[in-house]
């Protein structure tokens, strides 16, 4: 599921400012980079059937390397994927419980409101 109305996609900052943002609402940064792309995830268990999802939050650079704080990175429109394992995370085709859109859309503005802050600030 794409989040397309939550004002993140296409926004520029620079990488500490998006660690920071994604950081203080629980969005993990773990492994999920390399030097051009980076992806903070958001790990829920729906309690009614133990179902993993997982909220995306991803970004890729364009001008220098992630993980130094003065690269700028550019965020991709978030995603909310089930996740099935062995197989991995399915974005498209699959029904997710209100209640964690619901909490994902919420998550989203917060991180859209952290950075638009941030980047008046600078």
């Amino acid at each position: 599921m794409k989040f397309e109305n939550v004002g993140l996609a296409e926004k520029e900052c620079d990488f500490d400012t998006l660690r920071y943002a994604c950081e203080s609402l629980g969005l993990v940064h773990a492994g999920q980079w390399d030097y051009e792309r980076v992806s903070f995830d958001y790990k829920y268990v729906d309690k009614v059937d133990d179902s993993v999802y997982y909220l995306r939050v991803q970004a890729y650079a364009i001008k220098g390397e992630i993980p130094k704080s003065n690269a700028v990175v550019k965020l991709l429109m978030p995603l909310l994927g089930k996740h099935y394992y062995p197989h991995g995370v399915e974005y498209e085709g699959e029904t997710f419980p209100k209640h964690i859109v619901d909490n994902a859309t919420k998550k989203l503005t917060q991180l859209n409101e952290k950075l638009e802050k941030a980047l008046a600030n600078h």
